[in-house]
């Protein structure tokens, strides 16, 4: 329970129009300093002022991407409860929110096009998967499939890429939160997680390989083809074990082994696909039993690859 003064803190940062405009428009995704700016129709200094006296409050969360930042709706403890239930209480019909919504959809669509000219350019390693006939659909109804029997609270995306398991899982967990190095892919993902109308799942650069402890803890982690990309997979297990709850459990997604070799010259792949064997061992290191292991196929025996899904439960 927070004490009266800290209360009162809060809500002085909150009872301001500005900040409750920001506070509306951060609750249905994250935003930089320069988007909000751009949907305010205010100054840089202004809009920065407005947000540190937010997240001085813990109404809004700050998450630095180099000289950039990014701010969202607290997800977590009671000034962003606070946060929410005050911005459930906006009427959507006011006419300077709806102006608000536009010019939000505005800067998403223009953030959109960014992103079709991004992956325009880097088509060829995306069609890459469909060509070698892996069964996308297949392995997202499993991914779905694994995440069906209990709730989950906090799920962390490690390697988000796009953001496609954020987007995949959201009606799965309550806070999601993706985890890539690439600020490219990060743009991307936070443009498809706004235009799919994923509010409650952030996105933040960071390096996977040496994660920070804050992120945690986690009832559920995701690597979505991400671990062949590494040299040790094993070690990033370890690191990624320390991040999530007792009793929690991790989804990996992979290929298995294969001896396509332009994969590694032409594409970065470390590992040419993981053995189960492998996976058991990097599990029983890590404090984690491999529960469930499905395979897919791929649709031709020439050229294809299998993808594997291993579901890795706490052992303690």
């Amino acid at each position: 329970m927070a004490e009266l003064s800290e209360l009162v803190g809060v809500f002085k940062a909150a009872g301001e129009g500005t900040r409750l405009r920001l506070l509306a428009l951060l609750a249905s995704g994250d935003h930089s300093v320069k988007d909000l700016t751009e949907i305010l129709g205010q100054s840089q200094p202004r809009v920065s002022r407005h947000l540190k006296l937010l997240a001085d409050a813990g109404l809004v969360e700050r998450n630095a991407e180099g000289a950039w930042a990014y701010y969202g709706l607290a997800q977590a403890g009671e000034a962003g409860a606070i946060a929410q239930w005050l911005v459930g209480r906006l009427d959507a019909a006011d006419p300077e929110r709806q102006r608000d919504c536009q010019r939000q959809a505005e800067v998403r669509a223009a953030q959109q096009a960014q992103a079709a000219h991004y992956f325009a350019k880097v088509a060829g390693s995306w069609d890459l998967l469909k060509t070698l006939h892996v069964p996308e659909a297949a392995v997202e109804a499993a991914v779905l499939e694994a995440f069906r029997a209990a709730p989950v609270d906090v799920l962390l995306d490690l390697g988000t890429g796009t953001g496609r398991m954020l987007q995949l899982l959201a009606p799965r967990y309550k806070r999601g939160i993706g985890v890539d190095s690439s600020r490219e892919m990060l743009s991307v993902a936070r443009a498809r997680l706004g235009s799919a109308g994923v509010s409650h799942a952030q996105v933040r650069l960071g390096d996977i390989a040496e994660l920070d402890r804050a992120l945690g803890p986690a009832d559920a982690i995701v690597f979505h083809q991400v671990l062949h990309y590494f040299d040790d997979p094993g070690r990033m297990l370890m690191a990624a074990r320390q991040l999530l709850k007792p009793g929690g459990q991790m989804v990996i997604v992979d290929f298995a082994p294969h001896d396509l070799e332009f994969l590694r010259s032409e594409h970065a792949h470390r590992r040419l696909g993981l053995s189960q064997a492998q996976m058991s061992g990097w599990a029983t290191s890590a404090g984690l039993r491999v529960e469930t292991v499905r395979e897919f196929p791929s649709n031709t025996a020439e050229r294809g690859l299998t993808v594997c899904l291993w579901r890795l439960c706490d052992l303690t």
